[in-house]
């Protein structure tokens, strides 16, 4: 059990979900909480992960850091996207058990559910029909997460689990045009459109100089600023958008997202979730020195083969509603006073035709949402307004 004094190493602390869950934690008393840049911690770098595990010895640990991006970020660096992802969870996942986490909350994605799922998407059709293609190595990984956490907890015991989120926003988000998200994308491409219409390049350069786009910041010429937005669908008055438009998406606030996270890591046991009164709490906690020595039969203590075949213990977290990207690029141009014309460009991927989660499974577990769509737009906006000028 945890407790206000629980050492809590959040791995990703700088971004979007992390950065939401380190806050989150703070505000409910929890100050021994630990994280580390990637410029302190590699963790692809088994070795400079174990040790930081040897000298942290956290009690618990949420696995926020991913290796993440849009479409056209998951078509280019396919071999990345599974290699760097699988290489940081096996690498936290192994060193937790070797440290003796009481609990470990993994986060992956819905993108891991296969493209034609019947909607909306429940735990149960993990691994029925295939993969949308444009994201299959990232859903791979994420895939072998959970895997790994559902297949720890039944060979040794441990309480490690599975989060499934929806598209997630908010602030700390990637607004970076070559590998951000559908929306933080969107949203700095209908404003860099405005801008351009009202011809206000002070603002323009000062995006620019925060987040340069293919090197080129604010302090390139009038004509070489156009030229590199124009390859990104952004003209005067006019931006181009991938696919068709008619795709159906679910979007989750990032804040409500770190809530969830934290409601699970401190209510929710693997026991919980299998329906298993008291699962393995002898094992809880235990060292690895202890589970080395176990015979492995015992050690098996969470397998309990009465049950049958148990699988699909990761949890969605979700909305449960769902948006067209058309309708989402209507809420974004709402939010940024745009007044110009949205295209679609159907040449171009639309990726899964709808993600819709089921989240019944979390609502029984004792958490909803609170911020829905339209009010977290306009959010995000101000967020990435206040970044700029800051």
């Amino acid at each position: 059990m945890l407790n206000k004094d629980s050492k809590i190493y959040v791995a990703g602390h700088r971004g979007l979900v992390g950065s939401a869950i380190w806050r989150n934690l703070q505000q409910r008393g929890y100050a021994n909480v630990v994280g580390r840049t990637h410029g302190e911690l590699d963790l692809t770098d088994q070795l400079a992960v174990r040790r930081f595990f040897d000298e942290e010895r956290p009690e618990a640990v949420v696995l926020a850091a991913a290796f993440v991006g849009g479409i056209m970020a998951n078509q280019l660096y396919r071999a990345d996207f599974i290699m760097q992802n699988m290489k940081m969870q096996c690498n936290v996942i192994s060193e937790a058990y070797a440290h003796g986490v009481q609990k470990l909350l993994f986060l992956g994605s819905t993108c891991i559910y296969p493209r034609e799922a019947p909607q909306p998407m429940k735990e149960d059709c993990l691994l029925t029909s295939p993969l949308e293609y444009s994201n299959e190595p990232y859903a791979m990984a994420k895939i072998a997460g959970l895997k790994m956490c559902e297949a720890y907890n039944l060979q040794y015991g441990t309480n490690y689990i599975a989060v499934m989120p929806t598209n997630l926003y908010g602030p700390n988000d990637n607004f970076h045009l070559e590998n951000s998200h559908v929306m933080p994308a969107m949203m700095r491409k209908v404003l860099l459109a405005h801008l351009l219409h009202e011809a206000d390049w002070a603002a323009i350069r000062t995006d620019l100089d925060k987040r340069p786009v293919e090197g080129i910041d604010g302090s390139a010429t009038n004509e070489t600023i156009e030229s590199v937005l124009s390859k990104y669908g952004i003209y005067d008055n006019k931006v181009v958008l991938w696919g068709t438009g008619m795709p159906l998406r679910e979007f989750l606030w990032s804040e409500d997202m770190a809530d969830a996270s934290v409601h699970v890591l401190l209510n929710v046991d693997f026991g919980d979730i299998i329906g298993v009164e008291k699962y393995s709490s002898v094992h809880y906690g235990a060292r690895a020195d202890c589970l080395v020595s176990r015979d492995q039969s015992e050690g098996r203590g969470g397998a309990l083969p009465q049950l049958g075949a148990i699988r699909n213990c990761h949890i969605n977290v979700g909305t449960g509603r769902e948006v067209s990207i058309r309708r989402l690029s209507e809420l974004v141009a709402q939010a940024v006073g745009f007044t110009g014309t949205i295209e679609f460009d159907a040449t171009k991927p639309d990726g899964t035709p709808r993600k819709l989660t089921d989240v019944e499974k979390l609502h029984r577990l004792g958490w909803k949402h609170r911020v829905e769509i339209e009010e977290g737009v306009g959010l995000l906006y101000a967020w990435y307004r206040h970044s700029v000028e800051c």
